[in-house]
């Protein structure tokens, strides 16, 4: 009989997510059969995706014998109410989870301060393309549950439905979670977990990810459960092109490719060397060190390899015992609610 596994990939459609889903399937046995959870806020980019995967097995696994299967759950993380049918389903309909990769990207970007980033990467070209600061964010945007609409969406929202579904992870299943390269302590305050007063609540966000994930593998390791922390260096995304054109996009990728040459280790450009870190991470770790960040790099000319990083953990059991209280108040809020998410 054919093993089967079952893998969650939160935001697919992404360029991270999708390639995320590639190398899955490049690392997964040809005989193994393979069913992804796709998400998405809408049917439309759910059914794009599995399509895009389909046809990456027909053109590059054409011999794949093991069944390639499709769910999809339409969940908006920074809904509670949507995120509790996404348990309801995956809860329904699987009896287990293998893999579940955090890949939360949302930020409340308002543009980019043009004079700004000329000024950055004339005085630092490198610094200026690994570490930007002239990507503009709105402050203390809420979503409809009152929540810190950045926190909700890439921390709070995915741990919560973690929190509900652990008992399918248990036992064998591994937790990926996405951070950043850019996930460093000066961005969060704890007095302000939530990311409300924050003007870089994306980079604050990920620095959650970072300590909740030192405060928290240790407890998971206890149900069998392995968590790890990546981050894919920096690469083309698609959620920043609203705010380039033709000359800006390719101006941009021009100084990556530069920046790499010169020595930058983080600037993999492509999505699939992206993911390597969050896919070794689920395939190939059972030695590695969990307190360490895992870090998709490549060379000038670029070869893949791995950064492993030490993370400061001021803080850690804070923010895991914040998470905690906030996912007992909304498993009272939610009590006996049910819904269905699947509404096109």
């Amino acid at each position: 009989m054919s093993e089967s596994k079952v893998a969650i990939i939160t935001g697919t459609s992404s360029n991270l997510g999708i390639n995320i889903a590639y190398r899955v399937l490049q690392e997964t046995p040809k005989s193994t059969n393979l069913t992804f959870i796709v998400t998405s806020r809408t049917l439309p980019k759910a059914q794009q995706v599995i399509k895009d995967i389909n046809d990456y097995v027909y053109k590059n696994i054409p011999d794949r014998t093991g069944q390639l299967e499709f769910d999809y759950l339409l969940v908006d993380f920074t809904d509670m109410v949507s995120i509790l049918s996404a348990y309801y389903d995956i809860n329904k309909k699987f009896k287990k989870v293998d893999y579940f990769f955090v890949n939360a990207a949302q930020g409340v970007y308002s543009g980019i301060d043009w004079v700004g980033a000329t000024k950055e990467i004339l005085k630092n070209p490198i610094e200026g393309v690994t570490n930007p600061t002239y990507k503009t964010q709105r402050v203390g945007v809420k979503s409809r549950d009152g929540l810190g609409l950045v926190f909700q969406a890439n921390v709070f929202g995915p741990y919560y439905l973690i929190h509900k579904i652990k008992h399918l992870l248990s036992n064998g299943g591994t937790i990926i979670w996405i951070s950043s390269l850019m996930s460093q302590p000066k961005y969060l305050s704890f007095n302000d977990l939530q990311l409300l007063k924050s003007d870089a609540s994306y980079e604050g966000s990920k620095r959650l990810v970072d300590l909740m994930h030192l405060g928290s593998f240790r407890h998971l390791s206890q149900h069998g459960i392995r968590q790890y922390v990546t981050h894919p260096g920096i690469f083309t995304s698609f959620s920043f092109y609203q705010y380039l054109n033709v000359f800006t996009y390719y101006s941009m990728l021009m100084l990556f490719y530069l920046a790499r040459f010169f020595g930058s280790p983080w600037h993999n450009i492509t999505g699939y060397a992206a993911a390597n870190a969050p896919v070794h991470c689920a395939f190939h770790s059972e030695n590695e060190d969990q307190q360490l960040k895992f870090g998709s790099a490549t060379t000038r000319t670029g070869e893949e390899y791995l950064v492993r990083s030490e993370i400061d953990g001021t803080g850690a059991e804070d923010v895991v015992s914040y998470l905690e209280e906030l996912a007992a108040e909304w498993d009272v809020k939610l009590k006996d609610q049910i819904v269905e998410s699947r509404q096109p």
